[in-house]
């Protein structure tokens, strides 16, 4: 037994290197070649579904013929065609659950895809199907929290149960979340952690939020309220409760020294698997609040993946690797102490794969090969084998395979023997399963890469041309250049074992035809491809180190030395980012210009020439320094550049150089560029073009048909310099016109004309002798051919007799003696206009109130209104009131409601009135007919107020009212109502605060404090005093004099209670009712009424309250009742 397996394993080690070049069938680029099922895409293990969406669950595969699929379901088939509401996609595996006629947690199961075709079966993983949940929290009472001042606390969240568990924050009622430190803190369960409370925790809003990320809902919990107290603040609370007895007789809560709130104990155990999460936390309460740090008891925190959260709360370690294993031990550390805690990380490991899954083989019958499913884990994962889906064990036998544990052995294999190998490495952790076809096949060679493909390389720089190849036997490649004279094999050549030859330092004489051959058994195929060898990109003059004084100039040359079939493309960086976005900064094709230079622009500064194929940089650093003074400086404007010549002279553009005169202490800044035109405006410069004050060289863009003469002019600080002498002229050819007239639009003046205008275009446009203009046009929609006429020396053209209002296509095109300008735009227009010949029908009116109302109607048709609609008017008058108080006719108004309007609101009409109105269409030319005059009337409405108020017979206790009908009656008057309140109520005056009214008081209180001190003297004397004799003599009946046995004033009475009002009786007719004010006139008569004339006097007459009203109010009051007590309202009707 011994003996065979080690015959097993060399039999391995001999086949591994034909694994190396194992092949895989190219099915996008070969068609025809048959191949085993191989999955392409699957839904993951774990798939947790949206119970409102339709359930999708993937299965993709590829293969030749193309697989057909099947599922189970829970270990058995799944019988799809048997339920309505799951569909499969065309060409694929993939199902499609509609849930919207059951719900989604009956397809809760365990589901697995099988593609199959004649080649072999392969399977997916287990898919497992679970619905998300989001449940509500639980209703429950959540009591207030009393909590004393310095204490530790814990607000649990207690989420519900989620699937996927849910994300927990804690905010307030106004959704901002809580305020977190090392002091307060949420754990990784959710629960909010206090290490200490202080009297600003206090507040009845800590809400716990739970969000649930795969429905995308929250729910929150009860709020709960927190109070924190001191202990002073506790005894006063509860000292009215208990007999001023201290509810709280311990003393106050004092520093302490940190315990663990989370974990508990001095030690904790956690597992975790290989390449997930660990997340460890410690909360620890005490006074001050402690600070957490962490440490590694059997070596140092890993470098790599470590983080620490939640205030050093929480240990962090992503993607945990068996290293990470081993006790981590928290530290809680106050000025009062510390405290440990030891957490042992255990690491396990779900299977992995040691050097990836197993690697499909295609074979030639009588080949050998081996499939190896090679993975971990802790612990340490068994590997099972199944064929198309079978279990091995099962399977048909196979003379020439051989399984040993997690290898499959093929040898001398024979067509028949495809087929798709399942490999199951599982333990108590997770599973990995993977799908590898062995595809015997007969293929003569194939090479794969494109014919005649061309390879770039820069000199010195390694070189890989590609010969993808396919074939069974796997074929033999040799490569050849140029005459194939003999086989590239050694120095500089290398071979790779998927055709790539290798050129390690590519030199010119590498360039050149390659032909790579691939061989088998069965045939043998050529490609060939070529080699083109580049030229190294340089910076030959690099940028030299600067020193410049302030604003002045700097330039930073970089001349570049390239291959010339590469486009070279230069940047520049400063500092190692990007140039300022300032215009100062210059880049030409060669150098860097900085004007006016300042401090900030000191640094480093790059130059990059890159290429498709290579680059190149080279640095320099800029120092800055204040410009040396010198005395007398004297600042002036340059001389006038010189020496002015042209070059590179073209038809259509010419190169400028000049030399540029003194600049007179003043950098140069700018050239201005200006020509003179002798053909068409001699004696006339216009400014042509501006230049940096860094160059001596323009090129110029020039128009046809000129006699140009230039200059230069010099600008530096202080201004322009003289300009420079003329040049030489330079005459430009005539031309074509290269641009059309701009502005093209067309319009009428008249009902039958059409004006078809432009902007012309300028001397120095038209690029030749004769301007003129083709003019074209021709009706829109129309079938018809384009019109034209050529106008010169004009702008515009009139096209007469056209049809009103119609839409037109309009050209205009510069023509010259030497041809006709580009093809024109085609622009739009409209001939003329005229009156409207309808009006509009179904004309109506709404009366929506007594002032408005609104006006509809069917709106005139296109081909009637002739012209462009302009919108709708509505002429409207008042034909008369509908009272005989007001007759008069107003003028006619009008209302314009601009656009297609089909109806319009008419404001501010008179109410209880009659009016007419008609609606027109108008447009550009003017108004349309009227629609038939018709009439409508507006309601009543408010009344306006009387004209006149006059008060007559004013007496002691009656006055007369008279005044004079409103000037706008807006209906028929039915009554007047009458509102008074007492005069003073309208004096907003605070007496307290008058100057007189405080004088007034203290003299008051001096004579009362002067007669109680005369009251105690007489009455210690027994006699009377002067005063109270005159008293006695010259009663008053209005007044009581003070009584002598308690030195008190006596009451002051009103005998005008008991009076009727002077010609006082109850009216014959009318009633007065009460408004909303609880006292009126009618409170003051004896049932009676009053009564008001049609002009507006009052017949009837106050009178006075009866005598149960007297009684019931003779305590409440001693001020006589009068109309002008209170607010009262009478109402009379005609």
């Amino acid at each position: 037994m011994e003996r065979r397996r080690m015959d097993t394993a060399l039999l391995v080690v001999l086949l591994m290197g034909h694994l190396a070049t194992a092949l895989e069938v190219p099915l996008d680029l070969l068609e025809g070649l048959p191949q085993p099922p191989t999955i392409t895409h699957q839904s993951p293990k774990d798939y947790i579904i949206d119970p409102r969406e339709n359930i999708v669950i993937h299965c993709e595969a590829k293969g030749k013929p193309h697989p057909s699929f099947s599922w189970t379901r829970n270990g058995t088939h799944f019988d799809i065609d048997q339920d309505p509401n799951v569909t499969m996609k065309p060409h694929s595996g993939t199902l499609v659950v509609d849930i919207s006629r059951e719900k989604a947690d009956i397809y809760e199961a365990v589901y697995q895809c099988i593609a199959r075709n004649i080649h072999g079966t392969a399977v997916s993983h287990n898919i497992v199907i679970r619905q998300s949940r989001s449940p509500l929290w639980s209703k429950e009472k959540i009591k207030p929290v009393v909590i004393q001042e310095g204490g530790s606390l814990v607000l649990p969240c207690e989420p519900p149960a989620g699937l996927p568990p849910p994300i927990i924050f804690w905010m307030d009622n106004n959704f901002q979340r809580l305020p977190q430190s090392s002091r307060v803190s949420q754990s990784l369960n959710g629960d909010l952690y206090f290490s200490n409370v202080l009297l600003e925790d206090s507040r009845n809003d800590y809400i716990c939020y739970a969000r649930f990320p795969h429905t995308r809902t929250i729910q929150q919990k009860q709020p709960i309220s927190v109070t924190v107290l001191n202990l002073d603040a506790i005894n006063d609370t509860m000292a009215a409760f208990y007999n001023d007895t201290d509810l709280f007789s311990e003393d106050p809560v004092e520093e302490r020294r940190p315990t663990f709130l989370i974990p508990s104990g001095s030690s904790s155990s956690k597992m975790v698997l290989r390449g997930q999460v660990l997340e460890m936390e410690c909360i620890a309460e005490g006074l001050p609040t402690p600070e957490i740090s962490w440490s590694k008891v059997s070596g140092e925190l890993p470098s790599k993946g470590t983080s620490f959260l939640h205030y050093q709360k929480t240990l962090r370690i992503v993607n945990v690797s068996e290293s990470d294993a081993g006790d981590y031990r928290c530290t809680a550390r106050n000025q009062l102490g510390s405290e440990h805690h030891t957490i042992h990380v255990t690491v396990k490991a779900a299977p992995y794969w040691i050097s990836g899954p197993p690697r499909n083989l295609v074979l030639a019958p009588g080949e050998n090969g081996v499939l190896t499913c090679r993975a971990s884990g802790t612990p340490k994962p068994s590997v099972t084998w199944a064929m198309n889906g079978i279990s091995i064990e099962n399977s048909p036998k196979d003379l020439s395979r051989n399984v040993e544990d997690d290898t499959i052995i093929f040898t001398d294999i024979q067509t028949g023997s495809s087929a798709v190998y399942q490999c199951n490495v599982s333990n108590d952790h997770g599973y990995l399963l993977s799908n590898a076809f062995v595809n015997v096949l007969s293929e003569p060679p194939r090479v794969l890469t494109p014919s005649n493909k061309v390879y770039q390389v820069i000199k010195n720089h390694p070189a890989l041309i590609d010969c993808a190849f396919f074939g069974s036997p796997i074929p033999k490649i040799t490569w050849f250049k140029d005459s194939r004279s003999s086989t590239l094999v050694g120095d500089p050549y290398i071979l790779h074992d998927n055709g790539t030859l290798e050129i390690h330092k590519a030199q010119a004489r590498n360039a050149g035809k390659y032909t790579c051959v691939a061989r088998n058994n069965l045939g043998i195929y050529e490609n060939h491809v070529y080699l083109e060898v580049k030229e190294p990109t340089r910076i030959l003059k690099q940028p030299e180190y600067k020193v410049i004084q302030r604003y002045k100039s700097a330039v930073l040359e970089c001349k570049v030395k390239h291959d010339p079939t590469l486009v070279p493309t230069m940047s520049w960086l400063k500092d190692d980012d990007e140039l300022p976005d300032d215009e100062r900064f210059v880049v030409d094709s060669d150098s860097l210009t900085i004007m006016d230079v300042t401090e900030s622009d000191a640094g480093v500064y790059t130059c990059i020439v890159n290429t498709t194929l290579d680059h190149d940089s080279a640095s320099v650093e800029l120092t800055v320094v204040e410009a040396t003074p010198t005395p007398a400086v004297v600042y002036e404007r340059p001389d006038p550049p010189t020496d002015l010549e042209l070059t590179d002279q073209k038809k259509r553009s010419v190169q400028l150089t000049w030399t540029p005169g003194d600049e007179h202490n003043s950098p140069i800044q700018n050239f201005l560029i200006q020509y003179e035109d002798s053909l068409h405006h001699r004696g006339y410069w216009h400014n042509l073009t501006e230049v940096p004050g860094t160059k001596t060289t323009a090129h110029l863009k020039l128009s046809a048909y000129i006699h140009y003469t230039f200059r230069v002019l010099a600008l530096n600080a202080v201004g322009f310099s003289r300009p420079s002498s003329p040049s030489k002229i330079y005459k430009t050819e005539p031309a074509a016109p290269d641009e059309n007239p701009t502005g093209v639009q067309g319009f009428g003046t008249e009902h039958d004309n059409l004006v078809i205008s432009w902007t012309p275009l300028s001397g120095l446009q038209s690029n030749g002798p004769g301007l003129r203009y083709r003019v074209m046009w021709r009706q829109k929609a129309v079938d018809s051919d384009w019109t034209s006429v050529t106008v010169a020396n004009n702008s515009r053209f009139v096209v007469s007799g056209t049809p009103t209002f119609v839409p037109y296509e309009l050209k205009v095109q510069a023509v010259n003696d030497h041809g006709v300008g580009p093809e024109p735009a085609i622009a739009h227009g409209f001939s003329g206009e005229d009156l409207p010949v309808a009006a509009p029908e179904m004309v109506q009116a709404v009366v929506l109130n007594s002032t408005l109302a609104e006006v509809h109607w069917e709106p005139v048709p296109h081909k009637l209104i002739r012209g462009q609609i302009k919108g709708y008017k509505v002429y409207y008058w008042k034909e008369r009131a509908l009272h005989k108080h007001n007759p008069h006719q107003m003028e006619k108004q009008i209302l314009t409601f601009g656009g297609n309007h089909s109806h319009g609101r008419l404001p501010a009409l008179h109410p209880f009135s009659l009016y007419s109105f008609n609606v027109r269409v108008y447009n550009g030319k003017g108004d349309g007919p009227p629609s038939p005059t018709q009439q409508f009337s507006t309601p009543e409405g408010v009344p306006g107020a009387p004209t006149s108020l006059v008060v007559t017979n004013l007496n002691l206790d009656s006055l007369t009212l008279e005044w004079s009908p409103p000037h706008d009656r807006n209906g028929r008057i039915t009554g007047y109502t009458l509102k008074y309140q007492p005069a003073v109520a309208s004096r907003q005056v605070d007496i307290a605060t008058q100057g007189w009214f405080i004088g007034l008081m203290c003299a008051i209180a001096l004579l009362i404090l002067i007669l109680l001190i005369i009251c105690f003297i007489q009455r210690n004397k027994g006699g009377k005093y002067p005063v109270k004799e005159k008293e006695d003599a010259h009663t008053d009946p209005e007044f009581q004099p003070m009584k002598e046995d308690d030195c008190t004033f006596g009451e002051y009475s009103d005998n005008e209670d008991h009076k009727p009002l002077k010609g006082s009786r109850t009216p014959s007719n009318g009633t007065v009712k009460r408004d909303d004010s609880d006292d009126s006139l009618v409170d003051y008569g004896e049932g009676g009424e009053g009564q008001f004339n049609e002009d507006g006097s009052f017949i009837g007459q106050y009178s006075g309250k009866s005598g149960s009203r007297d009684t019931a109010e003779g305590h409440e009051s001693s001020e006589a009742p009068s109309p002008i007590n209170a607010m009262n309202s009478l109402n009379s009707f005609v």
